[in-house]
């Protein structure tokens, strides 16, 4: 063997290995990949029940429930489309109707979002940004202050 050819099988090699390492970290991977979306997205692609995923969006006001024990209820919109959530647990300080919130977790078979965190979000810093341009496009981001409204137009 000449030594270009040696030189060739190592780089070869080298390059087999690392796609291999490649490979299988997305394999393991793959089942810890959570998607996010906002109401309208996933009413559009029609994600099914089980599949793990964040949904982001405005806690519509007047939905609010809490329910017996620490099980509530509650609404994420994004000004088209809203996503019934049911969530047990307690709820972060700054959670309220009207405010930012991400929600992580799977559908179920009813078409009921069951979340098991939910983040809520004090500024918009914390709003992932394809949410911030919905809610924009859509008029009801309020610009005052940088804080998402409950439907009023700027």
């Amino acid at each position: 063997m000449t030594r270009k050819q040696k030189r060739l099988t190592l780089i070869f090699s080298a390059l087999g290995l690392l796609g291999a390492a490649v490979g299988i970290v997305l394999f393991a991977l793959r089942d810890n990949v959570v998607f996010f979306y906002g109401p309208t997205e996933m009413t559009e692609k029609q994600v099914g029940p089980g599949q793990r995923l964040r949904i982001g969006g405005l806690v519509k006001p007047g939905t609010l429930v809490h329910l017996e024990g620490k099980r509530i209820t509650f609404s994420v919109t994004d000004g088209r489309n809203e996503v019934p959530v049911s969530y047990t647990g307690l709820l972060p300080d700054l959670f309220k109707e009207g405010q930012g919130v991400v929600a992580e977790g799977a559908l179920d078979k009813a078409h009921v979002f069951r979340a098991d965190s939910v983040l809520a979000k004090h500024d918009e810093r914390y709003m992932p940004r394809e949410v911030a341009d919905a809610l924009k496009k859509q008029g009801v981001w309020q610009e005052e202050g940088g804080k998402a409204g409950s439907g009023a137009n700027k």
